[in-house]
C-alpha cells in the first residue's frame, strides 16, 4: 500500500462535522489591502521556515532540504499581487498546496537544482517533488513552551489549593448544614487532589433559606468556577487550518509524499505526521483533551483550525536560540505606511534520534 493510499483510507473516517471532504474548496479571494499584524506574523513564519532548513542542512549528513513553498515578498495593495494571488489559487486546484520544505536524499539531490525549489517551472516540479523523501509544512507560534509550562503548572497548583481550602472551610463550618442537603458531604469528600481534573462539577444551589446557607451557597459556587477554571484547555497547540487539511490531501495525492507538520516556539520545535493528525481527529473521544476545533483564530485569519496538544507530537528540536529582531518599515502605494518586525538569526537544535522517528527513517539514514 502507497503512502497516498493509506492517507486516502485514513480520510474517510474523518467525521464531516471536522471536514467535509466531499464538499469542494471554496476559492480565496484576494484581500486588498495588507495590515502590519499580517507582516509581522509572515515574517515569523519565514523565520521559522529558514531556522529548519538551516538545522537540518547543518545537522544531517544523507538529506538536503530545500525551499519549495511559494516565497514572493508581494503584499495586498501592491503591484502585481492580484495575478500572483489567483495564480496560486489555480495551483492549489491544480495540485494542492505545496508544503514549505522538501526533505531530499543525497542519493537523489543534484545540486544543480540549488537551495530553493520554489520557482522551478511546473515541468521540472513534477519530475522532482515526488522523489522527495519528505515534505515539511513549517507553523509558528510565539510562545516559550518551558516558560509557558511553568505558568500553567503554577496555576493549577494555586487553583487546587483554592478548592481544597474551600471544601475543607465547607465542611468545618457548614456540615450540619450540608448534612441535611441531599448528597452534597458525598460530593465534597469525593474532591480529591487526585480527582479534581475529572470529577464532574455540581450545579451550584441557589441556597437563601438562612444566611449560612447563603454563605455556603455562595462558596460552592466560587469553588465550582475554580473547578471550571482547573479543567479549561491549558496545551500550547500544533495548528494545521483545517481548510489547508483539504488541500494537502490534494498535494500528497499528486505527488505521494508524506507530509509533515512542524510547530515552532521561541525554545523549542515540535512535529507531527499528516497522518498522525487524521488518525487524531478521526477518535471522537480525544477532542477535548488532544485537540479541539477552533474556529476563531485572527492569526491564522479566521479559518477553522484544528489545535492538537503540542505533546502529541515528538520534539524535534530541543532548543532554540532566540533570533534578533528589528522594526521595518514598508512603503505601499498612497503613501500608506506599514510597520512590522523582522526576525534574523537564531539556532534551532535537532533531536536527531526524534526526527528519525517522525520521518520513519532508519537508524543509520540521517
Amino acid at each position: 500500500m502507497t503512502y497516498y493510499e493509506r492517507i486516502r483510507e485514513l480520510i474517510q473516517i474523518v467525521p464531516t462535522t471536522i471536514i467535509d471532504w466531499s464538499v469542494e474548496r471554496k476559492r480565496g479571494k484576494a484581500p486588498t489591502q495588507a495590515f502590519s499584524e499580517f507582516l509581522t506574523n509572515r515574517e515569523q513564519g519565514d523565520w521559522a521556515e529558514n531556522l529548519i532548513l538551516q538545522a537540518i542542512n547543518t545537522k544531517l549528513s544523507n538529506y538536503v532540504a530545500v525551499q519549495y513553498g511559494k516565497s514572493e515578498n508581494i503584499v495586498a495593495g501592491e503591484s502585481g499581487f492580484e495575478e500572483f494571488y489567483e495564480n496560486y489559487q489555480d495551483e492549489l486546484n491544480a495540485i494542492g498546496k505545496r508544503p514549505d520544505i522538501l526533505l531530499y536524499s543525497k542519493d537523489i539531490y543534484l545540486e544543480e537544482w540549488g537551495n530553493n525549489i520554489s520557482n522551478f517551472p511546473p515541468e521540472i516540479l513534477n519530475k522532482i517533488v515526488p522523489l522527495a523523501a519528505a515534505g515539511i509544512e513549517v507553523r509558528s507560534s510565539a510562545f516559550l513552551v518551558e516558560e509557558y509550562n511553568q505558568y500553567m503548572q503554577q496555576r493549577k497548583t494555586e487553583i487546587i489549593e483554592k478548592v481544597l481550602q474551600i471544601k475543607a472551610n465547607l465542611l468545618d463550618n457548614y456540615k450540619d448544614l450540608l448534612s441535611q442537603k441531599e448528597g452534597w458531604i458525598d460530593v465534597l469528600n469525593a474532591i480529591t487532589k487526585e480527582t479534581i481534573g475529572v470529577i464532574k462539577i455540581q450545579n451550584a444551589p441557589g441556597w437563601r433559606g438562612s444566611e449560612r446557607l447563603k454563605k455556603a451557597s455562595d462558596q460552592i459556587k466560587e469553588m465550582n468556577c475554580a473547578l471550571k477554571e482547573f479543567k479549561k484547555r491549558d496545551f500550547l497547540s500544533i495548528t494545521p487550518k483545517v481548510e489547508d487539511l483539504k488541500v494537502v490531501y490534494k498535494w500528497i495525492e499528486t505527488y505521494n509524499v508524506p507530509h509533515f507538520y512542524f510547530q515552532v516556539f521561541f525554545d523549542k520545535v515540535y512535529g507531527i505526521s499528516f497522518q498522525k493528525i487524521l488518525e487524531l481527529i478521526s477518535t471522537p473521544e480525544l477532542e477535548g483533551d488532544k485537540f479541539f476545533v477552533s474556529d476563531e483564530d485572527s492569526k491564522n485569519q479566521n479559518k477553522w483550525t484544528v489545535k492538537i496538544d503540542y505533546k502529541e507530537g515528538k520534539e524535534v528540536a530541543f532548543k532554540v536560540v532566540m533570533p534578533d529582531h528589528e522594526s521595518v518599515m514598508r512603503k505601499l502605494g498612497r503613501g500608506r505606511l506599514l510597520f512590522h518586525v523582522k526576525f534574523n538569526g537564531g539556532i534551532a537544535y535537532l533531536d536527531v534520534n526524534n526526527l528519525k522517528c517522525i520521518l520513519g527513517v532508519k537508524e543509520n539514514e540521517l
